[in-house]
C-alpha cells in the first residue's frame, strides 16, 4: 500500500504540519554554487574556448572547432518525426500562439487639458535566449510555450541552446523549434551554456534574457547572472493540488496526481476532499494504478515525501487551504467550477471541471505551461508576451504644463534639499 500523509483540518496542529509538507529550500549546494561560479568567470574570460573545454567534459564530446556547436537551419527543416508527431506540434503551436496574442499589450497615450502628453510606450525585447533540456529529456512542449509567447511579443531573436550529451539530438525539439520560429540553435548545456547566453562569446550572441528550464547547475547559473541579463524565474519541484467535491471517477484523481509526481522524486501531488470515503478510494486507485506505471519509484518516492490526502470540512475550506498553499497547478475537479474560481487568490494555472485535465495544459489547452512554483504564485505569474515586452513611460510636457509642474516639483526637490533638481525645473517656469 503506497504511504501517503493523511491530514484533517479539524486537527489541532493541521496548519504546522501542512507549513511542513510545503517548504523547500531554494538555496543551492554549496558544492554546486562554487562549480557554477567558476564555470560563469572562465566562459566570461574566456569565450569559446572554456565553452568547448565545458561541453566535451560535460557532455562527452570531441569538439575542436566551434562552428561544431552551431546546429544549421536545415536540420531543423529535416528533423525526422512522425507525420502524427509533426501534426501535434503544429496544433499545440496554433493554440499557443492563439492564446498570447490575447496578451500582447500595446502603447498608449493622453493629454491634459494644458497640452501635456503622458503615455507608455511597449517595445520588444531585442534577443531571447531559451535553454532546452537535452539528451534523453527532451521537452518539445518547452520550446513551443518559451518561444512563440517570444515571438508574439515582437522578439527580434531568439536563440536556443540544448545539450547534446554522447551527440543525441531529440528530432522532436528540432521540430518544435522550427515551428516556432527560433532564429539560432546551439548545441551546449549546462552553466556554460548559460554563460555563453549571459556573456556572449566569439560564437553565441549575449542575449537580453534567459528563459527555459535546467537542472540544479542552470538554475543556479541562472540566478548568479540576473541582473546582468533578465530570467523568467527560479522553478521548484513541479506541484499540482486537486479539489475535489468526491464525484469524480477516483482512477482520473489518482492518474492526475501522477501526471506530476512521475516528474521527479520531489514534485508535489496533493489532494483536498470533503469526502473521508472518496480519499479512500483515491488511495485505493493509486495503489491498483502504481503497478502499471513505468516511473514507479518516481512516484512512490514523491507521494509518500511529498504528497498528502487532506479531508476539510467543506469546498470553502478546501479553498482556503488553496489559497495557502498557492500551487503552480490547481484542479476544481467538482460541480460548477466556474462560481468557486472567483475565490482562488492564488494559483499559477486553474483546471475547472471534471474533464480537465491537468496534462492538457502541459501541452496544448493553450495557456502556458511555465508557471510560479513553491508559494509564489501569491506574488508571480505564468510566463506570457508581458515577460517578453518592456514599457517605457512616455512624458512632454508644454510650455504652460512645464509652469505648473515645476512649481510642485521645486517645492518637493528643496525639501528633499536637492537644489539642481529645484532650478531644473525653476528655469521652465
Amino acid at each position: 500500500m503506497l504511504k501517503i500523509l493523511q491530514l484533517t483540518t479539524s486537527d489541532a496542529n493541521f496548519w504546522s504540519k501542512l507549513d511542513n509538507l510545503l517548504a523547500w529550500d531554494t538555496t543551492s549546494d554549496d558544492g554546486i554554487t562554487q562549480v557554477v561560479r567558476e564555470i560563469l568567470q572562465n566562459v566570461r574570460r574566456n569565450g569559446d574556448k572554456a565553452l568547448l573545454d565545458y561541453t566535451n567534459k560535460f557532455d562527452r564530446r570531441k569538439l575542436s572547432n566551434p562552428q561544431e556547436i552551431v546546429i544549421a537551419t536545415e536540420r531543423l527543416q529535416q528533423a525526422s518525426i512522425s507525420p502524427e508527431q509533426q501534426q501535434a506540434l503544429e496544433q499545440a503551436a496554433e493554440r499557443i500562439r492563439n492564446y498570447h496574442q490575447r496578451q500582447l499589450q500595446q502603447s498608449w497615450q493622453y493629454s491634459e487639458p494644458d497640452g501635456t502628453l503622458l503615455g507608455q510606450q511597449i517595445t520588444p525585447l531585442d534577443r531571447v535566449g531559451l535553454y532546452v533540456p537535452g539528451g534523453k529529456a527532451a521537452y518539445p512542449s518547452s520550446v513551443l510555450m518559451n518561444a512563440i509567447p517570444a515571438k508574439v511579443a515582437g522578439v527580434k531573436e531568439i536563440i536556443m541552446v540544448v545539450p547534446t550529451p554522447d551527440n543525441i539530438l531529440n528530432d522532436m525539439v528540432l521540430a518544435a523549434a522550427n515551428i516556432a520560429g527560433v532564429d539560432k540553435i546551439f548545441s551546449i548545456g549546462g552553466a556554460q551554456a548559460v554563460a555563453a547566453l549571459a556573456y556572449g562569446t566569439e560564437t553565441v550572441p549575449r542575449v537580453d534574457k534567459i528563459v527555459g528550464p535546467g537542472n540544479a547547475y542552470v538554475a543556479t547559473a541562472k540566478s548568479m547572472v540576473f541582473g546582468t541579463v533578465g530570467i523568467d524565474m527560479i522553478a521548484g519541484p513541479s506541484e499540482i493540488l486537486v479539489i475535489c467535491d468526491g464525484h469524480t471517477n477516483p482512477d482520473w484523481i489518482a492518474m492526475d496526481l501522477f501526471s506530476q509526481a512521475e516528474h521527479d522524486e520531489d514534485a508535489r501531488a496533493i489532494l483536498i476532499s470533503p469526502d473521508a470515503n472518496f480519499l479512500v478510494a483515491v488511495q485505493n486507485s493509486m495503489d491498483n494504478l502504481l503497478k502499471q506505471m513505468p516511473r514507479a519509484d518516481i512516484i512512490q518516492n514523491s507521494l509518500t515525501n511529498h504528497g498528502a490526502l487532506i479531508q476539510v470540512q467543506n469546498i470553502d475550506e478546501a479553498i482556503e487551504v488553496a489559497n495557502f498553499i498557492a500551487p503552480e497547478h490547481l484542479e476544481l475537479s467538482i460541480e460548477n467550477p466556474q462560481e468557486q474560481v472567483t475565490k482562488i487568490r492564488h494559483a499559477g494555472a486553474i483546471f475547472m471541471g471534471r474533464y480537465t485535465a491537468e496534462a492538457l495544459g502541459d501541452y496544448c489547452a493553450g495557456p502556458n505551461h511555465v508557471l510560479p512554483t513553491s508559494r509564489t504564485a501569491r506574488f508571480s505569474s505564468p510566463l506570457g508576451v508581458y515577460d517578453f515586452q518592456k514599457r517605457s513611460s512616455l512624458i512632454m510636457c508644454s510650455k504652460a504644463g512645464a509652469s505648473k509642474l515645476g512649481q510642485t516639483a521645486s517645492i518637493l526637490a528643496h525639501g528633499e534639499g536637492l537644489t539642481a533638481h529645484a532650478r531644473s525645473a525653476e528655469y521652465r517656469i
